[in-house]
């Protein structure tokens, strides 16, 4: 009874991996590495491509000379013979790799000498032709082409495809048998992604983001441009950065810093940028007959300071010679007022208030197709005071990522339609066939089409008229708003350092771009107006120039 058992074991149960062993002592495999898909930008040039490799492989079995070969094969490719005349020697698997990613002239000096037991496989290696575009985007791969960061990790499985194999049959040390034909399964070569990231307007930021580097020596600069019609993401840059070709990977800690999209991962408090997100509830509240909203013509008191809960909030600016004084909400705009958003928030209320924040994405996903995303942090409504309500619609007590407040800031001003943000358009096939497209996704309204237009022209008349004037271009409506925010270190106010940020967007009656710069502690000057305004203009009129965009008559 015990051997019909055994027998059943080993034919039925272990069956498989028996066929397995013997399959492998009697052949010999020579992979057929497929070719990793392209990543493309949306209109057709190569972010990451291929360049054809060889690695070579040996099996100590069938090596007939084992000190003869390790020289031979240290000559051509620079190894250390002794070392691997002993892992031949003593090796206990099957096979050897003795080295990746060998280019086509070494390995015609090694087909010459037609060394029993060697053979080599032809490979693929992971070529970014811009070197540091878009490197925290993109990502790289490991020395077997598996995605490891950013989009290269994200879409693995579409780019990767699946790896075949020859087959041939050999003796029992690994010796291929002569007369025998070999087994041929093809590889299935990766999908190609077609990204929404314009190759043009992403040379353009990066330029931009690399000036205001060298002028002002922050910590790092970052910008993000959107479709605001959609919320394709045109160019992300995160300065500085790194060359793709040559990944510092032996630096833990430098290829975290260097590798990481911060614009998706890391908050901030965004200062006055976010009077875009305060300005916009209380249009279009006042629109909806909420009697507790700000008409257009409805003077703020002047005072340069208010008292919630017992603690003092100030202006910026101290309010000397009539400064800021018999203010509109266009003028509390222009001026960037602090008090008049503590006023709006206040009126407004929490409960309305943060169902605002809500509808615009704070506190939550975008659900944008990138790993590592941050859900900001925002103080629940139900912990809420009134000094923390006030504070939170000038732009403090809550912290935000870049992307969160690009796309808020698209939703105000496009209409009112928040769309998911996305950084691939399509999949497909080497012959252009799509195999999967993703189309924009209306997640929901924010404002009214009538609110989001009465804001626009507001932000229009910032730029022409108020702090953000240094993003002004004759001939072109823009919109804009500053941000200046301290920064904060162990819960106090870090001395000396700012966050420095422009959100802008063109043309202002139909918004086509919406840009997010952020400049992280600049040097010798800090106010959002002088030091990243600048830089939104820079990256519209180069979209100006390369688009071919006419001045409006």
């Amino acid at each position: 009874m015990f051997i019909f058992a055994r027998f059943f074991y080993i034919q039925v149960i272990d069956g498989e991996h028996l066929r397995a062993l013997a399959l492998d002592q009697w052949t010999r495999e020579i992979p057929v590495v497929a070719e990793r898909g392209k990543i493309l930008d949306r209109n057709g040039a190569v972010l990451a491509g291929n360049v054809t490799s060889y690695t070579v492989f040996a099996r100590p079995n069938a090596v007939e000379d084992k000190e003869t070969t390790a020289r031979i094969l240290a000559e051509i490719f620079s190894l250390d013979g002794s070392a691997l005349c002993e892992e031949l020697k003593t090796a206990r698997v099957s096979e050897l790799t003795v080295v990746r990613r060998a280019d086509s002239e070494l390995i015609e000096k090694l087909s010459a000498y037609e060394l029993p037991g060697v053979y080599y496989a032809r490979d693929n290696t992971r070529t970014y032709p811009y070197g540091e575009l878009l490197c925290q985007v993109l990502g790289f791969t490991s020395v077997d082409n598996e995605g490891l960061t950013g989009l290269e990790k994200y879409y693995d499985k579409y780019l990767a495809g699946m790896d075949g194999e020859i087959l041939y049959d050999t003796d029992l040390v690994g010796t291929e048998l002569e007369e025998e034909s070999a087994s041929y399964l093809p590889a299935t070569d990766g999908l190609n992604l077609t990204l929404t990231i314009d190759r043009d307007i992403q040379l353009i930021a990066e330029g931009a983001m690399e000036e205001v580097y060298a002028a002002y020596s922050p910590v790092s600069a970052q910008c993000i441009v959107l479709d605001p019609n959609s919320f394709e993401v045109l160019a992300m840059v995160n300065y500085p950065g790194y060359d793709l070709n040559d990944v510092p990977r032996d630096d833990a800690d430098t290829l975290n810093e260097l590798t990481r999209n911060r614009l998706v991962s890391d908050i901030y408090e965004p200062g006055s940028t976010f009077k875009i997100v305060t300005a916009a509830m209380n249009i279009e509240e006042y629109l909806q007959g909420n009697t507790s909203a700000f008409s257009m013509s409805h003077i703020f008191n002047s005072s340069r300071t208010r008292s919630v809960d017992g603690t003092t909030i100030r202006c910026w600016s101290n309010h000397a010679n009539g400064k800021h004084s018999n203010q509109t909400l266009a003028e509390a705009l222009n001026n960037s007022c602090n008090p008049c958003f503590v006023d709006i928030a206040l009126s407004l209320g929490s409960q309305t208030f943060y169902d605002y924040l809500e509808l615009f994405g704070f506190g939550k996903n975008t659900d944008i197709d990138f790993s590592g995303e941050s859900q900001g942090m925002l103080i629940p409504e139900s912990a809420v005071r009134d000094c923390d309500l006030a504070r939170i619609g000038f732009g403090q007590s809550l912290a935000v990522s870049a992307l969160q407040l690009a796309c808020a800031g698209a939703a105000a001003v496009n209409g009112g339609y928040y769309y998911q943000p996305r950084l691939v358009k399509s999949v497909s096939s080497e012959d252009g066939k799509i195999e999967e497209e993703f189309s924009a996704v209306l997640k929901n309204r924010t404002v009214s089409e009538n609110a989001s237009r009465t804001l626009a022209a507001l932000l229009e008349g910032v730029v022409a008229n108020g702090s953000g004037n240094k993003a002004y271009i004759e001939g072109y409506k823009v919109g804009g708003k500053t941000g200046t925010a301290q920064k904060y270190e162990n819960g106090a106010i870090a001395a000396g350092k700012y966050v420095s940020s422009f959100l802008g967007f063109f043309p202002a009656d139909d918004p086509q771009y919406l840009a997010l710069v952020i400049v992280d502690e600049p040097q010798g000057a800090y106010y959002g107006s002088v030091v990243a305004a600048p830089c939104a203009k820079q990256i519209f009129e180069g979209i100006i120039e390369v688009r071919g965009i006419q001045p409006y008559e």
